[in-house]
């Protein structure tokens, strides 16, 4: 589940201590864990103790008053891949079973983008009661998927069905939820993913190079493999790690490395995104000793460096070839020349003209034009979600 972004409902029950246990499976999974509670559920289980686990803050209310910041359930809603509300109580599936909305947790339900995954728990005569079922009936038509309740003690000291699904349980069910809905386009497929800068060496301690960070290649590469993809990312000079099964990360510095790394897999591949921000050329002496400063002028002869994404357009098969384009003039112009002449089927362009746009934010803006000339623009988003667009128009092209 590496990347996967689980909202978490804990409400008040006695079970709401085992979400401890859940938080821990799922941020061992590499997924992202945000947390929602209702006020009662601080009563069974410390918010510190479920920030901490989740490494995020915890949301309580709608307003926080230590602080003065707000917690907005919209943008809860927009985040989260899925929603997972465990413990449910009889109280809270109630309110939502009628549409009630006096809190942050049933706020955040009714503006949920994607599904919403119940784990009921409540004493025996509470969960047989008619009520019950006639509630867990309406959420289930509503599109909730609900883990039933589990045959044991209870916490009254009453043996039957009502407890809580165990933790191990809840997360093999949200494995299974993201299982049955990989996209076949992008599951089993193979990804050539190319990220970061490449250093072009002067001598043995300086070099020509640029800014990029590979934060937007390493993002596409982490939702490829979350979309169940076999991705080969191949990075120029980054701090950025990333471990995932599927991945196969090759290490290049310079572009003639890149393009060596590229060649080998590109013909067993079914796309390429090709993201890094390649030198466009390369000093044509490298000195073997570092070069010392002696006139008050230095001229290094640069030669041009192999265009890797143009091989790939000329080497491509069945592929889907992705480009990117950073201009800081005549953007749409400059990706048209780009897309034609390296036969890409689309750009993605960005400007470093708009604020948190280009090489180092954690945020970027895009546009995107296609070869039967379709354009589309995005909003700022961060790098993460803007993968996932670039993903989706992936998926969703027609060659």
């Amino acid at each position: 589940m590496q990347g996967k972004r689980i909202l978490l409902g804990i409400t008040g029950g006695i079970a709401a201590y085992k979400i401890a246990f859940l938080i821990r499976l799922l941020k061992k999974s590499g997924a992202e864990v945000k947390c929602i509670m209702t006020p009662a559920s601080s009563d069974f289980i410390s918010p510190l103790v479920v920030s901490t686990l989740s490494e995020n803050p915890v949301g309580i209310e709608f307003w926080n008053k230590d602080d003065g910041t707000w917690n907005n359930h919209v943008d809860y809603g927009l985040w989260a891949d899925i929603f997972v509300i465990a413990p449910l109580t009889a109280n809270t599936l109630s309110k939502m079973a009628s549409g009630s909305c006096d809190n942050l947790l049933l706020a955040t339900y009714l503006s949920m983008k994607s599904n919403t995954v119940i784990a009921p728990a409540m004493d025996l005569d509470m969960y047989a009661h008619p009520t019950t079922a006639r509630n867990l009936t309406q959420l289930e038509s509503d599109g909730v998927e609900i883990i039933p309740a589990e045959d044991g003690q209870l916490a009254s000291g009453l043996e039957g069905t009502g407890r809580m699904a165990e933790p191990e349980t809840i997360f093999s069910k949200i494995e299974d939820y993201f299982e049955s809905r990989k996209d076949p386009k992008i599951k089993g497929k193979k990804v050539v993913i190319t990220a970061g800068p490449t250093y072009e060496n002067i001598d043995p301690v300086r070099f020509i190079g640029n800014h990029s960070s590979g934060k937007m290649g390493f993002a596409i590469a982490e939702k490829f493999l979350a979309d169940g993809a076999e991705v080969v990312l191949v990075a120029g000079p980054t701090k950025l790690n990333l471990e995932a099964p599927g991945l196969k990360l090759l290490r290049v510095r310079s572009a003639e490395e890149m393009l060596a790394a590229v060649q080998a897999e590109w013909e067993s591949c079914d796309y390429g995104v090709f993201s890094a921000a390649v030198a466009d050329y390369r000093p044509a002496d490298v000195a073997e000793q570092k070069i010392k400063k002696s006139d008050e002028e230095m001229s290094i002869r640069l030669i041009k460096n192999p265009d890797i994404l143009k091989w790939a357009g000329d080497n491509k098969k069945d592929q889907i070839l992705v480009g990117f384009a950073l201009e800081t003039n005549d953007l749409e112009l400059n990706a048209q020349k780009k897309l034609n002449k390296k036969n890409l089927n689309f750009i993605v362009m960005n400007t470093l003209m708009d604020p948190g746009a280009g090489f180092g934010h954690d945020t970027n803006k895009i546009s995107i034009l296609d070869d039967h000339n379709n354009f589309k623009s995005f909003e700022k988003k961060s790098k993460k979600e803007v993968a996932k667009d670039i993903i989706d128009y992936l998926k969703n092209y027609n060659s």
